[in-house]
């Protein structure tokens, strides 16, 4: 097998006959070296392909420049808006980032901390893994002093900086929307409880029935994983109940849209007999038939706070981490999907 050997610093030594120390020098442009040796340094190392090691550079200098990013998903426009922020603020500053995906797997997220460890960043910035219950590896990067900062999906219990939207508010104000539409037997495709957004998601769909007097049915309160897939089979599940809801909440817009795609293919009309609503305004929620009300999460603005939080946080690497949670308001996009009202002014 032909294996390559990778170039260093001192084969480029050896082909000028000068020691590695200078040739590490004058790579870094250091003033105590001329501008001739310099010139020399540079061509040799351009024709032996060197590539430095950024990993024993980092060691060297207790820092990386790098600033690992886990999301558990990047196919969604609310993962990627929140990537691009974070890249365009942590750029500016010098920092460019490692992105990797969790596919929703604990495992997976769990290697992908283990890899950006191994990297040396100088910090990591999550939204954990549906999966994700333990919190050992998370922990693991706390006791390293290395920042962490959890948005959108995150646990109280780890006391670290938290970037996000109200859930809880946000859910309440889904259903009293639903109830102002004259809805009355309203449904809610979920997240899994054990995720903290999930189970504030859920808190706020029960307390606003509450609020109003109407009945908690439990075949009416549905765990998910809130894919396309998952969300086209708990909609035909609610379907075959006797009584059916007249509103359906789903805690995500993916899921939203396979409920939507088994109301569209049972000829169910929308909203007049059932009405829906999704959670994170995706691009495609204005794009289809109907259009999918649902609430706006300020992804950009996510990712512009949680890089300014990295930034905050890595020049106090001395000061303990605590939980401090940014809170943004999220905003409910009425589409025809739910719009009732505006339904009725069409017949």
């Amino acid at each position: 097998m032909n294996t390559k050997k990778k170039t260093t610093i001192k084969d480029i030594a050896n082909v000028l006959n000068i020691s590695a120390a200078a040739v590490s020098k004058a790579l870094h442009d250091d003033s105590r070296i001329s501008e001739k040796t310099k010139k020399a340094v540079k061509q040799v190392a351009k024709n032996l392909n060197y590539q430095p090691n950024h990993l024993a550079s980092a060691l060297r200098k207790g820092k990386s420049n790098l600033v690992g990013v886990i999301v558990p998903r990047t196919n969604s426009n609310f993962f990627s808006s929140v990537i691009q922020n974070i890249e365009e603020v942590l750029n500016k500053e010098g920092y460019n980032i490692i992105i990797t995906q969790s596919n929703e797997s604990y495992k997976k997220e769990c290697a992908n901390i283990d890899t950006l460890l191994f990297t040396q960043v100088d910090g990591i910035i999550a939204s954990m893994a549906n999966e994700t219950i333990d919190l050992e590896y998370y922990e693991k990067v706390k006791s390293k002093g290395i920042p962490l900062i959890l948005f959108d999906r995150g646990e109280n219990d780890l006391n670290v900086d938290y970037i996000g939207i109200d859930d809880y508010n946000s859910s309440h104000m889904i259903v009293e929307h639903l109830i102002e539409q004259g809805c009355k037997r309203i449904a809610h495709i979920g997240g899994y409880k054990h995720t903290r957004i999930f189970n504030n998601r859920i808190k706020g769909y029960i307390d606003a029935l509450k609020k109003h007097d109407l009945p908690l049915d439990t075949e009416l309160l549905i765990e998910s994983s809130l894919t396309i897939e998952d969300g086209r089979k708990k909609m035909l599940r609610l379907l075959t109940l006797k009584n059916r809801p007249d509103a359906v909440y789903v805690a995500s817009d993916y899921a939203a849209l396979g409920a939507l795609q088994v109301l569209n293919e049972q000829n169910i009309n929308m909203p007049n007999d059932i009405a829906l609503v999704g959670f994170g305004d995706e691009p495609f929620t204005a794009m289809v038939t109907p259009t999918i009300t649902s609430i706006n999460q300020h992804s950009a603005e996510i990712g512009k706070q949680a890089a300014k939080t990295f930034l905050k946080r890595v020049k106090k690497t001395a000061a303990k981490q605590t939980l401090n949670k940014i809170i943004l308001d999220a905003e409910l996009v009425v589409r025809d999907s739910s719009n009732t009202k505006k339904s009725m002014m069409h017949l």
